[in-house]
């Protein structure tokens, strides 16, 4: 009787002791594959009902790091970010496709890709919304303990450079995101989305300062805490991580965008103009109660109106103007809380 019981007790710890000495074996590691994710049937039919929201859109994705950029690394060097950021961008792209949307990347394979060119290629894209994908580090060095899920946006909203709809977009993939990761946002925001400035005061993330499209940035979690690393280097966590990015932009669109479009000519001979601005909301219905209107970042006169069944927003100035350029910023939002994409257009007033 004692033999049967003492050699599975030692089997058991040989087993451990062989693992527990690896440094390449995954260890005590866990995550919930989602519902909707697995089995593959369900994700076919997840992708299916998304699909009417996806198609016709082009989402920019801009994996960050490469090339020669990879010294951000796990403590045990087995997550590198450059890679993670890749694999995970490789697989949004496939997820989106499969929705029907376009899809345009800052790189598909491991190259470094300039600050300034990621901007510059996403603004000349005709992209529609801008999504930086990240794995962080904390600001002290040796911490392995430290992580959390965070989506940034650019400004605050006291900032006149600051677009609502970035918020938006940034607190829809966040929620998803952290949920199908099991993390938390971290202790330094409410829903875990963060302004730039939070980490770059004034400033911001190169990124977002620099591109005009709706844009957003995602650490998608701490590449160097001890504990994610082992997650991080699971293929199939890489997959969830980006099905839970694709699931909430997919929320963020089922709840209908707003563009405004000029449909004046933007020269006018009068020091009091009146600024006619179209309003595309999808049919969703506008929230006539918010609006933010303002000429040279001060705030102007507004109404909303509707000449020949088209759906108008009206802006005029609190005070004349002089002879030469202004620039008109407008913003609105639908009954459902999503804001108009940006739209800051200059005009010329030639009395």
């Amino acid at each position: 009787m004692l033999r049967k019981i003492i050699l599975p007790v030692i089997s058991l710890f040989s087993i451990l002791f062989i693992v527990g000495c690896s440094t390449t074996v995954v260890q005590n590691i866990y995550y919930v594959k989602p519902f909707d994710w697995h089995p593959k049937e369900n994700q076919d039919s997840t992708i299916s009902s998304y699909s009417m929201f996806y198609k016709g859109y082009t989402i920019f994705i801009d994996p960050g790091h490469g090339g020669t950029d990879r010294r951000n690394k796990g403590p045990k060097g087995l997550a590198i970010e450059a890679d993670l950021n890749l694999k995970v961008g490789l697989y949004l792209r496939d997820y989106l496709q499969r929705a029907g949307a376009n899809v345009i990347m800052s790189r598909d394979f491991d190259t470094l890709i300039s600050l300034d060119d990621r901007s510059k290629m996403a603004n000349e894209s005709g992209a529609d919304i801008f999504i930086s994908i990240h794995h962080n580090a904390p600001g002290r060095a040796g911490d392995i303990f430290t992580n959390y899920t965070s989506t940034y946006y650019h400004a605050t909203q006291k900032d006149y450079e600051f677009e609502p709809c970035n918020h938006d977009i940034a607190k829809y993939i966040q929620r998803d995101l952290a949920y199908s990761m099991g993390n938390s946002g971290g202790l330094g925001s409410f829903d875990g989305t963060y302004s730039d400035y939070w980490i770059y005061p004034g400033a911001g993330f190169s990124v977002l300062r620099k591109t005009i499209i709706p844009r957003v940035l995602v650490e998608c979690a701490f590449h160097t805490s001890e504990y994610e690393e082992q997650r991080l280097i699971v293929d199939e966590f890489n997959q969830i991580q980006a099905w839970g990015i694709f699931r909430g932009l997919g929320k963020y669109l089922r709840q209908g965008i707003v563009r405004l479009a000029s449909i004046d000519n933007l020269e006018y001979t009068t020091s009091d103009p009146q600024l006619k601005i179209f309003i595309d909301d999808q049919n969703k219905g506008i929230d006539s109660s918010f609006c933010i209107a303002q000429i040279n970042k001060e705030p102007a006169y507004f109404i909303f109106a509707n000449e020949n069944n088209q759906k108008l927003l009206i802006v005029s100035p609190k005070s004349p103007l002089p002879p030469g350029e202004h620039e008109l910023n407008a913003i609105i939002k639908n009954i459902n809380g999503n804001h108009s994409f940006p739209f800051r257009k200059k005009f010329i007033v030639t009395n």
